[in-house]
């Protein structure tokens, strides 16, 4: 893969994002870290890298002035996991309020179900840019105790024990709840396209 983007890896001491960086390594992507506002303007896209709890992940955010930062990005952004959680208006999770990027709220499971959801689920692709390549099924890795329902923004659905929403995307802002630099070849087929395509 040849690209002269640099993707910019939001610092808020996700448990991930060593291996989204190796993902991107392996894709042949450059990819900086993101400390503060001012990095911002050295890369081309930003990857909010997501394992961690959402209100201390807001509170990191708000101590180096990402979160407003990343409220008035143009620049295309990917939140995974928690990442994406975090680009809806609240979570359950430390009754944090997040970066209000979409109009969804994030939600625990309540099932009967082993919590969190750990491990590959088959996950229904609806047609994007992000999915590019890919059939309209497909398995991904999850890890994850909170989640998103389906709502006006989802461009991929997801079930374990009730339906939600796997993907979202508005304007510049694309979302995945599973793990695309745990998903094998998918995975870096996402990420491929969020590079090239998004």
């Amino acid at each position: 893969m040849k690209t002269n983007i640099t993707i910019g890896i939001i610092q808020y001491g996700a448990g991930n994002q060593a291996s989204v960086m190796n993902a991107l390594d392996h894709l042949g992507v450059k990819n900086i870290p993101i400390v503060t506002p001012l990095d911002i303007s050295k890369a081309d896209k930003l990857i909010i890298p997501g394992v961690g709890h959402a209100k201390r992940a807001m509170e990191q955010l708000k101590e180096t002035g990402l979160d407003a930062a990343l409220q008035e990005a143009t620049i295309p952004l990917l939140g995974i996991c928690l990442g994406m959680q975090l680009l809806g208006e609240k979570s359950e999770e430390g009754d944090a309020t997040c970066l209000r990027l979409c109009s969804f709220n994030t939600v625990k499971f309540n099932l009967s179900l082993k919590i969190p959801q750990m491990g590959w689920n088959k996950v229904t692709l609806g047609s994007n840019p992000l999915f590019s390549g890919l059939p309209q099924e497909e398995w991904f890795y999850f890890v994850h105790s909170y989640y998103v329902s389906k709502n006006q923004y989802t461009i991929a659905t997801c079930n374990y024990g009730i339906e939600f929403t796997a993907a979202v995307q508005h304007k510049n802002f694309w979302g995945v709840q599973f793990h695309p630099e745990k998903s094998g070849k998918v995975g870096l087929q996402v990420l491929k396209n969020f590079v090239e395509l998004c």
